[in-house]
């Protein structure tokens, strides 16, 4: 078991869940990192005692030194705070647990240190999966998918290498499976933000209303399993239970089944290979009673059948998608936007901005911002 980890991202939904889990395993931690939550993080420091705590904001960071002055915790702030985070050398075990492409340089900070990498910044893979795919072969860094269905295809794998026929990604479908796109006009950020199955951050939670989050994990699963887009396919499964399947050869399907929990498939990431007693609840297949599949309604969820055509595009089209999409769920967010037009305004990105098929992550960053830019200055 890794026994010292950096997190960075913990005062969102996936960090706070990552200490209990490191509370409950026993494992120390080197590193924190944030955006701007001060409050949350010197409190998370007291606790921890971490040698660095990385602030994204400037500002924040000055206030944080301040509050921690009788501590001997080192507040580092921007993005070379949180490469410093994630490089730091006593973590063997580094969580990348923020949201959007401020996560791309600390995991490739990190596989060049040949740490393990339990990747929950599925924006890492969208945007650069091949550049970080073959860092890590070229490092012998791990990656390990702390997503709860990319956690669930890694364990299907376990002892099959990456011999399979097809992928089956599940998806609860959101708060509007069912809806006609009309009905998707009217919709709230409060109706967006009302998850049946999962409690998730903010962005995430709109990503899966409008089922972009599972078009996200459909890219990032290509890159985690060298699979090809005709090699996966997109299942509603309301009941959050399987998690994903693998198909094999024979026909034989393996399934990963627990409890609706981010816990566990955190603590797979950190433990793997072993398994421990986890916080999850145990899983009560009678109680649940019945398990129900059906295929994704693209006509309505535009956003899911944009990002798998996306997906067969590669170069930058990806990077220039999610960023789009980042800065649209934001502007909506901010009820600036309504729900749908968010995949009006992903379309625009995309449409602008020339794809460049071999890219550097130069190129990527470059064209995350320009996708940011144009979605500001039509929709901001």
């Amino acid at each position: 078991m890794k026994k010292k980890i950096a997190l960075l991202g913990s005062t969102g939904s996936i960090g706070r869940q990552t200490l209990e889990v490191a509370d409950a395993l026993g494992l120390a931690v080197c590193a924190l990192s944030a955006g701007s939550n001060i409050r949350l993080i010197e409190e998370q420091a007291r606790k921890y005692s971490p040698a660095v705590v990385a602030v994204y904001e400037e500002a924040a960071a000055c206030d944080l030194a301040v509050r921690l002055r009788d501590t001997q915790v080192k507040v580092v702030s921007g993005l070379n705070g949180q490469i410093e985070a994630a490089r730091i050398k006593d973590a063997d075990t580094v969580v990348t647990a923020v949201v959007g492409t401020v996560g791309l340089l600390p995991t490739l900070t990190a596989i060049e240190e040949k740490k393990r990498i339990a990747l929950a910044n599925k924006e890492t893979l969208v945007c650069a999966g091949e550049q970080v795919m073959r860092a890590a072969e070229a490092s012998g860094a791990e990656i390990l998918p702390v997503d709860s269905e990319h956690s669930a295809i890694f364990q299907c794998l376990h002892g099959s290498g990456k011999t399979y026929e097809k992928i089956l990604l599940t998806a609860s479908g959101g708060p509007f499976r069912g809806k006609s796109p009309g009905e998707l006009e009217k919709v709230t950020v409060r109706d967006a933000l009302c998850h049946p199955s999962w409690n998730m951050g903010r962005k995430i939670t709109v990503d899966s209303a409008t089922l972009m989050n599972k078009g996200l994990e459909f890219i990032e699963a290509m890159h985690l399993y060298s699979a090809r887009p005709d090699q996966i396919d997109i299942l509603i499964h309301p009941q959050s239970i399987v998690h994903s399947m693998v198909a094999f050869s024979d026909r034989s399907v393996i399934a990963q089944l627990s409890v609706p929990d981010m816990r566990l498939p955190i603590q797979y990431a950190l433990t793997y290979p072993e398994r421990q007693p986890s916080l999850t609840p145990e899983l009560d297949l009678a109680g649940i009673g019945a398990l129900t599949f059906e295929n994704p309604d693209l006509k309505t969820f535009k956003c899911l059948a944009l990002a798998q055509e996306t997906a067969k595009i590669r170069g930058t089209a990806c990077a220039v998608m999610n960023a789009a999409n980042e800065t649209a769920v934001a502007l909506f967010l901010e009820d600036k936007i309504s729900f749908t037009r968010i995949y009006e305004c992903v379309l625009l990105a995309l449409d602008r901005i020339k794809n460049i098929e071999d890219p550097s992550v130069e190129d990527i960053l470059a064209s995350d911002g320009e996708a940011r830019r144009i979605v500001l200055e039509y929709y901001g």
